[in-house]
């Protein structure tokens, strides 16, 4: 590996976390990283961030079919960021490799690949982080606390489990006894050029 590069899926479940309480305290606020990989894993995590939150605009009781069209067109933006995000954390742990002629050719393909574990993780933060606000919910309904309580010890089950699969398949493509592909997304809704809703208006 180069000199310098770390990878820990421990210390991306610690900067998700770190991340969501500064941005829910402040959207503004600069979260600071170590390396690359982990510059990647914050700028993906803000775009579910985003998401996160702009999906909770349309769900408003209020919301007009005007406010509604406004937030798909916003969701559509922030969910390709996301996607482009999560294959460039992909991009920068394979560009990594290559320097040791790692990922083995010859290893066992694992069928998912660390970008998109790492975008799993990320919404486990931002699951985890509601569900504890809703168990500190003054005034909540009777048995709302407990059931909450519940959620977030499955939430926290889920995320302990996924964090110690990522970082063994990383200590398996190290040893070479593993490998994983970049998946490309190739997602169309937003290609003027593949999506027919929109080709089709522009004629």
């Amino acid at each position: 590996m180069p000199e310098g590069f770390h990878f820990s899926a421990v210390e991306i479940v610690a900067l998700h976390d770190r991340a969501t309480r500064l941005w829910h305290d402040d959207a503004f606020n600069v979260v600071s990283t170590p390396h690359r990989i982990y510059d990647t894993v914050l700028a993906q995590h803000r775009a579910n961030f985003d998401l996160w939150h702009t999906e909770d605009r349309a769900r408003t009781p209020h919301a007009t079919d005007h406010d509604i069209a406004q937030v798909k067109r916003a969701i559509d933006d922030i969910n390709q960021r996301r996607n482009d995000l999560t294959e460039q954390c992909d991009v920068v742990l394979f560009e990594s490799l290559c320097h040791s002629n790692l990922p083995n050719p010859e290893a066992e393909l694992h069928s998912e690949s660390p970008g998109l574990m790492i975008d799993r993780l990320s919404i486990l933060a931002l699951k985890i982080f509601h569900t504890e606000e809703e168990i500190d919910r003054p005034n909540a309904p009777a048995g709302h606390t407990e059931r909450n309580r519940n959620r977030l010890a499955l939430l926290e089950e889920q995320r302990n489990d996924l964090l110690a699969c990522l970082d063994q398949l990383w200590r398996e493509v190290l040893e070479g006894k593993r490998r994983f592909k970049i998946y490309r997304q190739l997602k169309m809704y937003n290609d003027p050029t593949l999506n027919p809703a929109i080709y089709r208006a522009e004629k």
